[in-house]
């Protein structure tokens, strides 16, 4: 189903796919991750031939988003100099979003996902009319930042929490913000004249990190994100992992505890029951018979030794720990990165999700890596990004471009 906007903000280019043919996919997408590379290592890392290569190169250097490097010689004695080939980021622009409930958060991203601006909006109003109106003027602040955005900037990449129809654009639900079965896609691209392509917010940061950051050259990814939700998404085989039901490898609701509290889902004991933000929270707030303190206080107390703030945490890390492990028993990846706003705390979790961790992963999964990092809000605005970056690509299944076009 296409979707035209019928009212244009923004002059925009054609929102067809960039490249077209496999060829150009692997070229182009392996420079975005990796690159510069010579032809000669293309061919390799890609399977194709030099001359499949080459052709594949010569109309993403015509259209300026790939150039030669000077030539530089491979080793002392070689042949001919190679000229390597890089992507040229500032070719193409692409804003990206991240809605919450009280905030919208905007970034432009180049080709290679670096951030070159970003702004942010507070949302009184927390309706989809309001947020497409909210959007429209967040993404004019971003592209008046520098006189080039305007014209480079075709796509808008939208990262939000809930269970998201990428191929429609719908957000079939969302809890956190009490959205169902919105046309998320159509309502952005009728208000910026942008195209649009909607995400899952823990996949879209995925996509990010497989593309442009840890994850990158691996071919089995996964991300862990610890906040009010825990949140988790995977890469298989070089693709994020959706199964038949769009909620694979929901580590959150992996039950480590059948005795264990009752979880938002309705199922006891799932990690999201024990290890969430608002759980610790609310935690410590009975144990401490005070209903007043704030997750920052919490965290506070428990830096300060006191028991029942170090105990939730601890029960937190465990639980996390143990889910992951079960995430890499079953699927292998070759890195895990746990993040999100709840690993501002990751000296509270940390040895806990260790231990863990390691006590529950089964032989020689236990070497991939586990790395814990903070997650600022401009890095979902990123996932965003990267997102729309993708549309740049045919995906697996036919998925519908939104927007002007």
């Amino acid at each position: 189903m296409l979707y035209v906007a019928p009212v244009f903000r923004h002059r925009s280019q054609p929102s067809r796919p960039l490249v077209s043919a496999p060829a150009e996919t692997a070229v182009l997408s392996l420079l975005l991750a990796e690159g510069p590379l010579s032809r000669v290592e293309l061919a390799r890392r890609t399977g194709l031939s030099s001359t499949a290569v080459t052709k594949a190169a010569r109309p993403l250097i015509d259209d300026g988003y790939l150039y030669e490097l000077p030539p530089e010689r491979t080793a002392p004695g070689a042949g001919r100099p190679v000229n390597p080939l890089a992507v040229a980021p500032d070719r193409e622009y692409f804003v990206g979003l991240k809605i919450s409930v009280d905030q919208v958060f905007g970034a432009v991203c180049d080709l290679r996902a670096g951030i070159r601006a970003t702004a942010g909006r507070p949302l009184d109003v927390c309706t989809p009319e309001a947020v497409a109106g909210l959007v429209a003027e967040l993404v004019d602040e971003l592209l008046d930042a520098d006189p080039a955005f305007r014209d480079r900037t075709r796509h808008l990449g939208v990262a939000v929490n809930g269970d998201v129809d990428r191929d429609s654009g719908r957000l079939r639900h969302s809890g956190l913000l009490g959205w169902r079965d919105v046309p998320l896609a159509e309502l952005l691209a009728a208000s910026t004249g942008l195209a649009v392509t909607v995400e899952n917010d823990v996949r879209a940061l995925t996509v990010a990190e497989h593309w442009f950051g840890e994850g990158i050259g691996t071919g089995y990814f996964a991300l862990v994100t610890i906040g009010a939700g825990i949140g988790s998404a995977l890469v298989v085989n070089g693709h994020l992992l959706r199964g038949a039901y769009g909620v694979a490898g929901e580590v959150g609701h992996i039950c480590v505890d059948p005795a264990g509290p009752r979880c938002r889902c309705g199922a006891r004991g799932c990690v999201e029951a024990i290890a969430s933000t608002d759980v610790i929270l609310a935690t410590v707030r009975d144990a401490a018979a005070n209903p007043r303190l704030t997750f920052d206080e919490v965290v506070e107390m428990a830096r300060e030794g006191r028991p029942e703030a170090r105990e939730a945490f601890a029960r937190a890390g465990q639980a996390i720990g143990v889910g992951i492990a079960a995430l890499v028993n079953l699927v292998g990846p070759e890195r895990v990165v746990v993040s999100g706003e709840g690993v501002d705390a990751y000296d509270l979790f940390s040895r806990h999700i260790q231990e863990a961790y390691a006590a529950h992963a089964f032989g020689a999964a236990s070497r991939c890596p586990l790395s814990l990092r903070p997650l600022p809000w401009e890095e979902w605005a990123r996932g965003g990004a990267a997102v729309a970056i993708q549309a740049l690509f045919p995906q697996p299944a036919a998925t519908p471009t939104i927007g002007a076009g």
